[in-house]
């Protein structure tokens, strides 16, 4: 079901409908649904030309000037900083009724009957891992989080924003994206949690960062004013935000340990910043190299410190098991390894 922003087109809406139907022979094609028509005239243009190439319309959606989300230097905002949200998702609702062509959607919804699933029981609750959300951390594959369920994880939600103290009986942190950026000041001031965080750090609790995650870990965050703001820092390196944006798929390979990778791991992820860090790490976590555009030039990333994983790469787990079995088992045993302070 191929959706169109039909803002600017009239006839050569068919061109382009048409050339994503033959573009992938494997692709079944259900029909379209037309986006921010502009008016009565401009849908029958549209429609006249759907017709000639003999293409199902499942779907009319006028343009509304009302119904906006606001975005920033890395997209839109995060919906848990939306507080008009619900409203947004009535006005959508209340416009699917009537924009979806339902005689023709409903049928092809329809799911299959297939034998019911068999699911292994749920293991035992082994271990407490602590995920830090809130406003400032709040991109997670839900994948990862379910596979850490999967195999015995707790999983305690809680905020380095809002909350006066780190959750009782932790094994583990989870760090994930998000904008720390943003919300520096209010990170810097919650003095309580930075120093309880660091202190269960660096005594050894195993610890998994990535992107947002790493940049809490580092000395201090530099925002776009070049205002710094003091972070945990376990990592000798301070995030300096800029303008260059860091976007893409890559394939890395794990020069040494970390709670989720062991050396020789090969991982793949992709990177979505506009930051970077002075200095860089002495002994990197990983070389990477970009999976697309296709290159073959690789470069230093993340930090390898015992019981800390911190590095920009976003990854789902699913793609390898290995990283959840192993950050669970360190969680389980490797509290008993603290680390230098640095």
């Amino acid at each position: 079901m191929l959706v169109i922003d039909c803002s600017r087109l009239s006839g050569s809406v068919a061109a382009i409908a048409q050339g994503f139907r033959y573009y992938d022979p494997n692709l079944k094609f259900a029909g379209v649904i037309l986006n921010r028509v502009g008016s009565d005239r401009h849908l029958a243009l549209l429609q006249d030309a759907l017709e000639a190439v003999n293409l199902p319309i499942l779907g009319i959606f006028h343009r509304q000037d009302n119904i906006t989300i606001p975005d920033r230097h890395l997209g839109l905002v995060p919906t848990g900083e939306l507080p008009q949200l619900d409203s947004v998702i009535e006005q959508l609702a209340s416009l699917g009724e009537t924009g979806f062509n339902w005689s023709l959607l409903l049928p092809l919804l329809a799911a299959k009957p297939t034998a019911s699933p068999s699911f292994p029981p749920e293991p035992p609750v082994r271990v407490r891992i602590a995920i830090a959300y809130d406003k400032a951390f709040n991109f997670y594959y839900r994948d990862n989080l379910d596979l850490l369920q999967q195999l015995g994880a707790e999983l305690v939600f809680w905020s380095p924003l809002e909350d006066g103290q780190i959750p009782d009986k932790i094994q583990g942190f989870y760090f994930g994206g998000g904008f720390p950026e943003v919300f520096a000041s209010e990170l810097a001031a919650n003095q309580p949690v930075q120093q309880a965080l660091r202190q269960s750090i660096l005594t050894g609790t195993p610890t998994y960062a990535e992107c947002g995650g790493l940049m809490y870990l580092c000395e201090a965050i530099a925002d776009f004013t070049g205002q710094s703001y003091p972070m945990l820092g376990i990592l000798p390196t301070t995030t300096v935000m800029g303008r260059r944006l860091t976007l893409g798929y890559r394939k890395a390979i794990a020069l040494g340990s970390s709670p989720a990778v062991t050396p020789g791991m090969v991982v793949r992820g992709h990177e979505f910043h506009r930051s970077e860090l002075t200095p860089s790490p002495s002994q990197p976590l990983f070389t990477s190299q970009p999976l697309y555009p296709p290159q073959t030039e690789s470069f230093a990333e993340g930090w390898q410190l015992p019981q800390v994983h911190a590095s920009y790469l976003h990854l789902h787990w699913g793609e390898c098991l290995e990283i959840p079995q192993r950050f669970i088992q360190q969680c389980l045993h490797g509290a008993n390894s603290p680390i230098q302070a640095l």
